[in-house]
């Protein structure tokens, strides 16, 4: 195990949708995993189960079981491995394959074939000190391929329909099938395939983008198929993937889906993707599941159920209420104003204005404070709303600035209000603040959460809703005015 790891808890082995091993049968698996081992890569129980079931013998005919494996797995699980592990070992079992196989890898295209191969196939067999001497490796343009004792031959093939063609195939791989556009490519391999005794097609990938991955979409289904129907003969299927009713911000979904989490991936290394990439990124990359590139996910951090749940008549606070402001990243493009109070136990919570820009909340929050009673005005110093402190100091704003530590309490603070078991806070409905929480993500920030500023929409009301519930129940215990009137400024009053 990597010395970085800190914790000693491993992903599940078992997939989501998976062939299971036939007791009952002889596999070459173990002998794969030994190979593994010798190239400087032991294998990880999912790489073993996937290498055991899909070497199965059948008994009867004493010949490979499943002459097609499906496996679709998050990225850099250790795919890579498994198709060299598996190659190297046919291109040395010669008592059980026998002599002169051919071995072919495709990927998206050509050259990334060819990179592949090169770097991860041909570079770590000639740096092993056990099968470097035992192998001949060309890589001039046009006839990449390694050469084994028993003159068995691991190349590469272009993406096309004449791929395959002048010769017979033993072993092929379609890596990254979710660039496949069609069937073209396995219709190219399998006359070069139907004559071999122990031929067997792999098709692997990460899911693909939904709508645009038909031959990788067709690949899934079947596989899910021959799993649900108990095939035990021709195709093997294996698939790695979380649900979508499952959190994807969740440790607890990442250990379920992603194989390698715990021995070749840490947790914060999977965190740091999430915030890096986006929800909808991750979600295709990471947890394997099939979503539109141009998605936004909506209802992913609060349902949408709960939201409306919480939804009342326009009615007016008694005490005292806070302001808040916040605005959109990257360049506060759209700022909102939120006004928040309590009537009978329950929290009240009011988008005021909300539009473009930035600046013009700063005589909108002078009016509004110099106007009517209130707690004050909550500002995250480390948002993009933070560039207002100076002109509204200088409006003599009474402001309450709140840091990260804060920031990522009041997140939590508001999912237990509005879809806790005994949620607080009520709204009106504002198509605005809705939209916001629809649309809205999350990421890590500090020991918690906030909301995500990465993602193409406008969480501005929804954050500035959040840190006013936040900094209201933290000051409604001081004296302040027991009843407080403000103007709407054009929304409904409280």
């Amino acid at each position: 195990m990597s010395s970085s790891l800190r914790s000693p808890r491993r992903a599940r082995t078992l997939p989501r949708f998976g062939t299971p091993r036939t007791p009952s049968r002889l596999t070459l698996g173990p002998a794969v995993g030994m190979v593994a081992a010798r190239i400087g890569t032991p294998f990880m129980p999912w790489q073993q189960y996937v290498a055991d079931v899909a070497l199965e013998i059948d008994p009867d005919t004493g010949r490979l079981a499943y002459s097609k494996f499906g496996l679709t797995v998050p990225r850099q699980s250790g795919k890579t491995t498994l198709v060299l592990a598996k190659a190297v070992h046919r291109g040395m079992a010669t008592e059980f394959f026998g002599r002169r196989q051919k071995i072919v890898y495709t990927a998206q295209t050509r050259e990334k074939a060819r990179e592949k191969w090169e770097e991860d196939f041909a570079t770590v067999l000639e740096e092993n000190r056990y099968f470097g001497p035992k192998i001949k490796v060309q890589k001039r343009n046009g006839s990449e391929h390694i050469r084994f004792p028993n003159s068995t031959r691991f190349g590469i093939e272009s993406n096309t329909e004449k791929a395959g063609h002048g010769g017979t195939i033993d072993e092929a791989y379609i890596d990254e099938a979710f660039a496949q556009q069609d069937r073209r490519l396995e219709q190219a391999f399998r006359p070069a395939m139907i004559t071999r005794v122990n031929k067997q097609l792999g098709v692997l990938s990460t899911a693909g983008w939904l709508g645009e991955s038909p031959y990788l979409e067709e690949e899934v289904a079947a596989g899910r198929l021959a799993v649900a129907k108990g095939r035990t003969t021709g195709r093997c299927y294996f698939e790695w993937s979380s649900p979508e009713d499952e959190d994807p911000y969740d440790p607890e979904t990442w250990y379920g889906c992603m194989p390698a989490l715990g021995y070749t991936q840490t947790e914060e290394a999977i965190r740091a993707e999430l915030d890096d990439m986006g929800l909808i990124d991750f979600s295709r990359a990471f947890l394997n599941r099939w979503v539109r590139k141009d998605a936004v996910p909506e209802w992913s951090i609060i349902t949408r159920t709960a939201w409306e749940e919480r939804e009342v008549e326009p009615i007016r606070p008694d005490g005292p209420v806070i302001f808040a402001v916040a605005s959109a990243w990257p360049d506060a493009q759209e700022t909102a104003i939120v006004v928040l109070g309590s009537i009978d136990g329950q929290f009240v919570g009011q988008v005021i204005e909300h539009k473009a820009g930035a600046m013009w909340a700063v005589d909108a929050l002078s009016a509004l404070t110099k106007a009517n009673p209130n707690l004050g005005v909550v500002v995250d110093r480390g948002g993009p709303a933070g560039r207002l402190i100076a002109p509204l100091i200088d409006a003599d704003v009474p402001l309450i600035e709140i840091g990260m530590q804060e920031t990522a309490r009041a997140f939590g603070l508001f999912l237990s209000e509005v879809a806790g078991d005994n949620p607080r806070f009520c709204h009106f409905g504002q198509p605005e603040l809705t939209r916001a929480v629809a649309t809205a993500n999350k990421r890590p920030l500090g020991d918690g959460f906030t909301w995500s500023r990465k993602e193409a929409t406008d969480t501005s009301p929804v954050e500035a809703m959040t840190i006013a519930l936040y900094q209201y129940l933290a000051l409604a215990r001081l004296n302040a005015p027991t009843t407080s009137v403000y103007e709407s400024r054009g929304m409904v009053e409280l």
